[in-house]
């Protein structure tokens, strides 16, 4: 085991930037200490690219830094203009609370909060009762508006219009860096890579309010090989709620990841040791699908536990062995009554996004009906289709859906 945590998170490939690396290296050896990572509750889940900031933190916990969780209920009432194209939708305040103890429930699973290891933390706590001409004194006297112009997080928004609104929000996280600063002594703020402009912001600000000095780190982006950003299909977000995207399907999720992913996302989002993961590395071919196995279990198990990462798999290699009937098997119940076609049925199963996909699917070859492939983009579900009351239904080569008639 590394004996410093940046050598392990380097080890892994999850640090993109840092703001004194030699710094942070030599604080991270020789003292334990508080660090914030932000979360903005505008779902009422967090996703895999949160997921990442999961690890990251729990990294930190092991070896003995005690991380802040920050809700922004005060930052979500603006909106974060970084990595977007357009602004943020408003949220009512409830929503705001209601979304926030939704992410306890999810950090913990990764993160232990127990005996003060860790802290969530709401900054509506000191943003939400600020005076506004007081704040503007204070802290946007310390801030130039021609070097935040040249922020990445600003720059793509000035052609399409940056609302003045968005534009504080720089602002309020600096500010956050601050209060945390003073009343947790954290020392230092972790986050994605898209949030390097803000991070630099609020370790400027509490040197110049407070002469203290503070550090950021950021995580790279969880990209594919083909630099596409992760965590988003077809129907939408990969979430971490199983309300939202099934255990299943989120093991299937990384399952299906390009081989050459495999490995640089077992060291990124699961705890197996190095040395075990260096042996996968030299794995090639058809045994890669080991690899990309033990990555969706292990995954699987963070998020979801022990029990539910075992359904997955079992039912994943009940149906890659050609056992379709395995009893974890993702199924939809109905009343077969012989009008229906079996696209409308797939499409009310949530199975297909819609009757033009599933006209696509069909014209390709990539649906089949109990192992016989689905020719006629019309054709009716039947009682008779069914085995012993069920019928499975396979798209492309791994997604799979067991019917079953009432």
């Amino acid at each position: 085991m590394n004996t410093n945590v940046f050598d392990e998170l380097t080890e892994r490939g999850l640090i993109a930037q840092t703001t004194h690396e030699k710094e942070i290296r030599e604080l991270l050896a020789n003292e334990k200490i508080t660090f914030y990572i932000g979360f903005d509750p505008t779902a009422d889940s967090l996703h895999v690219g949160h997921f990442l900031q999961m690890i990251v933190m729990r990294h930190m916990q092991n070896y003995g830094h005690r991380p802040i969780a920050l809700v922004g209920g005060g930052t979500a009432m603006i909106g974060d203009p970084s990595g977007r194209t357009d602004m943020r939708k408003i949220m009512t305040r409830e929503t705001i609370e209601h979304n926030g103890e939704c992410f306890k429930s999810q950090l913990s699973k990764v993160v232990d909060f127990s005996d003060g290891k860790a802290l969530m933390i709401n900054n509506a706590d000191w943003l939400l009762n600020l005076n506004y001409v007081d704040f503007l004194r204070d802290i946007g006297s310390q801030f130039s508006v021609n070097k935040m112009l040249t922020a990445e997080c600003f720059k793509q928004r000035l052609e399409k219009g940056l609302s003045f609104l968005e534009f504080n929000y720089m602002l309020m996280q600096s500010y956050d860096f601050l209060m945390l600063a003073r009343n947790y002594d954290c020392k230092m703020q972790l986050g994605g890579d898209d949030q390097w402009s803000n991070i630099i912001g609020g370790i400027e600000l509490c040197r110049r309010k407070d002469q203290k000095s503070v550090y950021g780190m950021t995580f790279t982006l969880l990209t594919n090989s083909e630099g596409k950003k992760m965590g988003k299909t077809a129907s939408g977000a990969v979430w971490l709620d199983p309300e939202k995207y099934s255990p299943y399907d989120f093991y299937q999720y990384w399952r299906n990841v390009d081989d050459r992913d495999a490995c640089k996302f077992l060291k990124m989002l699961t705890f197996v040791p190095m040395e075990e993961i260096r042996e996968y590395e030299k794995l090639t071919g058809s045994d890669i699908n080991k690899v990309k196995a033990r990555l969706a279990y292990e995954v699987t198990k963070l998020v979801h536990g022990e029990e539910e990462a075992e359904r997955a798999k079992n039912a994943a290699e009940a149906v890659f062995g050609g056992v379709c009937s395995d009893e974890n098997m993702p199924s939809f119940e109905l009343e077969v009554t012989g009008e229906q076609s079996v696209i409308e049925v797939l499409v009310s199963a949530g199975f297909i996004p819609s009757k033009g996909e599933g006209r696509r699917l069909v014209q390709q070859g990539g649906l089949s009906l109990d192992g016989e492939k689905l020719t006629d983009f019309a054709k009716l579900l039947t009682s008779d289709m069914f085995s012993e009351g069920k019928l499975v239904v396979k798209k492309g080569k791994k997604s799979f859906l067991k019917l079953i008639s009432k």
